[in-house]
């Protein structure tokens, strides 16, 4: 007994470890706790009450921040991961393709189904959690983590070259790989002539770029050694500003290729690290990414020219961060693109043809901007076919986007030489109002994208255009001293005019070892099987021989009008070996379905990433 106040009490003390949860002792709990309760002043229960509800709103929070709910529509859930790779799953030798699988009463995509079967155990189906910031603060890209991916691939079997003119291509490959290891061996790109080096973002550009070439074209001793590159002397925690559009189709795409055509584990870990690095661009008002990244501190901003991004920059990193999802089950990567893709869906435009530069900010594009499917706009296009094929062609408002801006294309930048009836693609400048009859190498992707979206489907006529068009894009070079294409290219348009349907002016007369013809005419010639698509491809290379090889590799040239004076510009940028070359290699090949376009999406800087059944 003891007093309290004046009161008298009785302390009745029991052993907890006596009772045996009778009725009698749970009544007796509750009656101590109320007389608890009502002890409290007003004060203690109300800090009592809030600390409740914080955990209950915690508690919803996390949640929502770890399941997706069954019923939200395409605008917010991702589609589930798959297993393994898609219909066209397994990854098998060079001496497989689809035109030569046995009939079995199934269709190719359930026989390659098959064939995988037993080769990698499946795995549940699972995404990440939808929701909330992308990076998770207090966690440092890079930290090492139990990886169990989703996609494990079946490694690809190449032998190397079959003809004459894939040596050809792979002797070219060597001889700039020699010059690039002796002089350049870690750095960004080559400078052939001097011997030197030049760095964009210190980032290997060259070797990475150039990994899937090498496996592709059985190279295995080039393999092993960038490879032990990749694990030991790529670092991303640099103290270094990177575009996130550059790095993002050149780095993240290129080890995300060279694991699914290798299943070496290190790419797919070095691509991890690196899809951490560059989430923080993505935290802008609009989800318009911001397009550089500090990958030490992981800060992003507006180009330092510029406070917009570049169209075409934002909308192709789609294919690259959505299969490192896929792969690992972790959405944020997907979920993070996806809404730019949904935000720049929703955008006014002109019968589908979109501004080229557009403000992370505000989300709106700079509505006075050029038009164009040249530099700045083209892979927009590109990635809005690619993304729809990637993902099974489920998601509808790709393709129909593709179709809008396909027939913006017929009706505002179309056009034909009076005298050689050439169509090309031009411009229209001063915010949509006027045509520019002018042409960038760039948009000589075009007529492959076409083809695929016709493969894929899409309307037949838009096969017709692609062949012209690419007609146009090899006239571009052969009707050069050189046989070599400018890096722009102006059409004559005046019908009473007497001068050249095609013409060059000296400032854009450069050509920079760039891809985008040779990615048609591989396009073309494995979707059509006509090997004129291989003779003008020869042609090129030999041009490239001629005038591009130097003793150290091959280097850009100033001046595609001279053969007697071509200005060599002493650079050998990546693409040359991770696209150009690769490109003369597969269409080249005497199995056209060397790297089949029912299997893979090339992405723009040519690396194959796998179709996805949704």
């Amino acid at each position: 007994m003891f007093t309290t106040f004046g009161k008298e009490y009785v302390a009745l003390n029991v052993d907890p470890g006596q009772h045996d949860g009778s009725p009698e002792f749970s009544i007796f709990r509750r009656r101590a706790i109320w007389r608890f309760w009502n002890r409290l002043s007003r004060f203690q229960k109300s800090l009592i009450y809030l600390m409740l509800a914080l955990a209950v709103i915690l508690y919803l929070y996390w949640l929502s921040s770890h399941y997706i709910k069954p019923d939200m529509n395409l605008d917010t859930q991702l589609a589930p991961v798959q297993r393994q790779y898609p219909s066209q799953l397994p990854i098998v030798s060079i001496d497989t393709n689809v035109n030569q699988l046995p009939n079995t009463g199934k269709g190719n995509e359930a026989v390659l189904e098959d064939a995988a079967e037993g080769a990698a155990a499946p795995e549940e189906e699972a995404v990440g959690p939808p929701g909330g910031h992308l990076v998770n603060v207090g966690e440092q890209p890079g930290t090492v983590k139990p990886l169990d991916p989703l996609v494990k691939p079946i490694p690809m079997k190449f032998t190397g070259p079959t003809n004459e003119r894939q040596k050809a291509v792979l002797d070219a490959f060597k001889h700039a790989w020699k010059g690039y290891k002796r002089f350049a061996w870690g750095h960004d790109n080559l400078k052939p002539i001097s011997g030197s080096i030049h760095d964009w973002f210190g980032l290997g550009l060259t070797i990475v770029d150039a990994i899937d070439t090498i496996y592709i074209m059985g190279l295995q001793e080039e393999f092993e050694e960038v490879k032990e590159w990749v694990a030991h002397s790529l670092k991303l925690n640099v103290d270094r500003d990177v575009n996130l559009f550059e790095v993002t189709i050149r780095v993240l795409g290129g080890l995300l290729s060279a694991y699914h055509l290798s299943g070496e584990r290190v790419f797919l870990e070095k691509a991890v690290e690196l899809g951490d690095r560059l989430l923080p661009c993505f935290d802008s008002e609009s989800g318009v990414p911001f397009s550089d990244v500090n990958l030490g501190s992981l800060k992003s901003h507006s180009p330092k020219w510029s406070p917009d991004s570049s169209t075409s920059e934002v909308t192709t990193i789609q294919l690259e961060f959505r299969d490192l999802s896929r792969i690992t089950g972790d959405s944020k990567y997907e979920r993070a693109v996806s809404r730019v893709s949904q935000h720049v869906h929703h955008l006014p435009k002109t019968d589908g043809l979109v501004p080229i530069f557009i403000n992370a900010q505000t989300g709106q594009f700079r509505s006075y901007s050029t038009i164009t499917l040249g530099a700045r706009g083209d892979s927009y296009y590109e990635y809005l076919l690619k993304q729809w094929i990637q993902t099974g062609q489920t998601v509808d408002y790709y393709r129909d986007d593709y179709l809008e801006a396909m027939e913006g294309v017929q009706k505002h930048l179309a056009r034909y030489t009076p005298r050689q009836k050439l169509l090309f693609v031009g411009e229209l400048v001063t915010g949509g109002k006027d045509f520019k009859p002018k042409m960038d190498h760039l948009t000589c992707y075009l007529p492959g994208t076409m083809a695929l979206g016709v493969h894929y489907g899409l309307p037949q006529k838009h096969m017709d255009f692609a062949s012209e068009l690419l007609n146009t894009c090899y006239r571009t070079y052969v009707d050069q001293p050189t046989g070599l294409a400018a890096e722009i290219t102006y059409f004559n348009v005046q019908e009473s005019s007497t001068g050249e349907d095609m013409f060059v002016k000296s400032n854009d007369a450069h050509n920079l070892l760039r891809p985008e013809t040779l990615e048609s005419l591989f396009i073309m010639y494995q979707l059509t099987g006509n090997t004129t698509y291989q003779n003008w491809g020869w042609e090129i290379f030999k041009a490239f021989e001629k005038y591009t090889k130097v003793p150290n590799g091959y280097t850009s040239i100033g001046n595609v009008k001279s053969a007697q004076n071509t200005r060599p510009k002493d650079m050998m940028e990546s693409f040359f070996l991770g696209e150009t070359l690769k490109y003369f290699y597969l269409l080249f090949a005497d199995d056209r379905y060397l790297i089949s376009l029912d299997q893979f999406v090339f992405n723009t800087e040519a690396h194959p990433l796998p179709i996805y059944d949704s």
